[in-house]
């Protein structure tokens, strides 16, 4: 894949994921270079300009001598590497580097095409930088985690390599690849902007996109294994109250349900279905919306420049706050929501699966024969009522928050990383509870009394959950078909079957 001046989300995934080499187009090229030499001229003239020979933050106002340039890019990479906790995955910190590589390729920040490389070379051996996940407040960018990204550049941190973990001297060399000195300007390049919480918002929600789908199909055999009413899905009833999202969930809901003899007209069995089954399109829709919404701010992020100060084409060097995380902040907050309601509402079709309450005694008592000596899907609810109860913690915003940092010069933070880091959880129970609904809906249909066919795309749904899980006829460790139900929803086996083009 050729840097060029637009990336893709798609194309993000398959760096960050599937190993997808990188290069610099021309045009790339051509960009850094003219920039560099930007920097240069500021350089010679002495001109007093942030970051690059003055301190940073409180210390904006202190000059740094000439000898000591190269010392001081140094010393802030070093002295930002502060974070603590967990390291991210793998996936994430690839597309850290990524997201980098593209924004200084830009040609705004100043840097050396060897510097770009060098990431670039990086990527494409399979390193991959330890980096703590916990240390960012989000403005000036991610600087914690993105100092961690940059060390293994100057022969320090951890890294992984080949599912091993060493130093990053170590690792450079086993690559033959040449540890640089950072000059003027780049240390600050490295660590100024929002690549941490972009990338984990750019691969949370591309997923979030996909489970939105696989919600729909749970939903559909839910609706299958209780003879859902169909009304409440019809094409004038949506025309009616247009929101995009709403009216492309209802259409993806009768298009799975195509051909169904299970599921029932208005006053055949019931007047209407609880609102579980007659609002998904309302809900559904409402999410799909939103997720559409922090697509396009991720989009447009990953093809933005975090750096400060920019460089701008006339060689004016201007401090500015791109790197500061607030349109992310926002978003993936939202995101967060949109997912935990995909969740909230599945969690409540399953409970109306395995409560024989609610579901007229249409199916035995939490899905199992010969209940009281087995259980069934009792706990399986419980499972997925804990995740959906976890979500709504993890839903308050983080953006409200703020605390000053600097001595008061950075007196508004984002704290987007917290944001982007939540939305990932919330990501993570959801496909639990998504999974769950998967095994309790086909086994709904197991008990069922009726042979009757199955709708188009329910069907393809429900082979392929068979072909792996089998039905429950006794008690056994159910998290082992959790895992596997997960592992479907991860390998988007259910989505490629039932969309599959003929």
């Amino acid at each position: 894949m050729k840097i060029n001046d637009n990336l893709t989300l798609e194309e993000l995934v398959s760096v960050a994921r599937f190993g997808e080499k990188v290069e610099l187009s021309e045009e790339a090229v051509n960009r850094i270079e003219k920039s560099r030499e930007r920097v240069l001229k500021i350089v010679q003239s002495k001109e007093v300009v942030y970051g690059i020979n003055t301190g940073f933050g409180e210390f904006a106002n202190k000059v740094i001598h000439s000898d000591k340039l190269k010392e001081l890019q140094k010393n802030l990479i070093v002295s930002h590497s502060v974070g603590i906790g967990s390291h991210l995955p793998v996936d994430v910190v690839r597309a850290m580097m990524l997201l980098r590589v593209q924004s200084l390729s830009k040609g705004f920040s100043g840097v050396r095409l060897e510097l770009v490389q060098t990431f670039i070379d990086m990527l494409n051996a399979g390193i991959t930088p330890a980096v703590p996940e916990k240390g960012s407040l989000g403005a000036s960018g991610d600087l914690a985690p993105l100092a961690h990204m940059a060390l293994p550049l100057i022969g320090l941190g951890e890294v992984y390599l080949g599912g091993k973990f060493m130093t990053g001297a170590e690792a450079m060399k086993a690559c033959n690849i040449e540890i640089i000195s950072l000059v003027e300007k780049e240390g600050l390049a490295l660590i100024n902007g929002t690549q941490m919480m972009c990338a984990i918002g750019a691969l949370t929600v591309y997923d979030v996109a996909d489970l939105k789908k696989e919600a729909d199909i749970a939903a559909a055999l839910t609706m299958e294994a209780l003879n859902g009413v169909t009304n409440a899905f019809s094409e004038e009833l949506h025309s009616i109250r247009p929101h995009k999202g709403q009216i492309e969930t209802a259409k993806s809901i009768l298009a799975l349900l195509e051909g169904s003899e299970r599921v029932t007209k208005q006053g055949e069995l019931r007047v209407q279905d609880a609102y579980g089954i007659r609002c998904i399109p309302q809900v559904h829709g409402a999410s799909l919306d939103s997720i559409n919404y922090v697509k396009s701010v991720i989009e447009t992020e990953i093809n933005s420049v975090t750096d400060n100060p920019i460089i701008l084409s006339d060689g004016t060097a201007v401090s500015g706050g791109h790197f500061h995380g607030q349109p992310l902040a926002l978003a993936l907050d939202f995101l967060a929501i949109a997912t935990a309601e995909l969740a909230n509402i599945s969690e409540r079709r399953i409970e109306r699966l395995v409560n024989s309450d609610l579901n007229k005694n249409a199916l035995p008592p939490f899905l199992v024969k010969e209940g009281g000596l087995n259980s069934g899907f009792m706990i399986a609810q419980y499972t997925a009522a804990s995740l959906v109860s976890e979500n709504k913690v993890l839903c308050h915003p983080a953006s409200v928050d703020s605390i000053p940092s600097s001595m008061g010069q950075e007196d508004h933070v984002s704290m987007g990383s917290i944001s982007a880091r939540k939305a990932m959880e919330v990501y993570f129970n959801s496909r639990g509870v998504i999974a769950i609904e998967f095994l309790a809906a086909a086994q709904a249909l197991d008990l069922s009394e009726t042979n009757k066919p199955l709708g188009k795309g329910t069907a393809k749904a429900y082979e392929t959950i068979r072909n792996m899980i089998s039905a429950l006829e006794a008690d056994r460790e159910l998290y082992y078909d959790i895992n596997k139900a997960t592992f479907l929803i991860d390998s988007k086996v259910i989505l490629n079957e039932v969309f599959k083009t003929e």
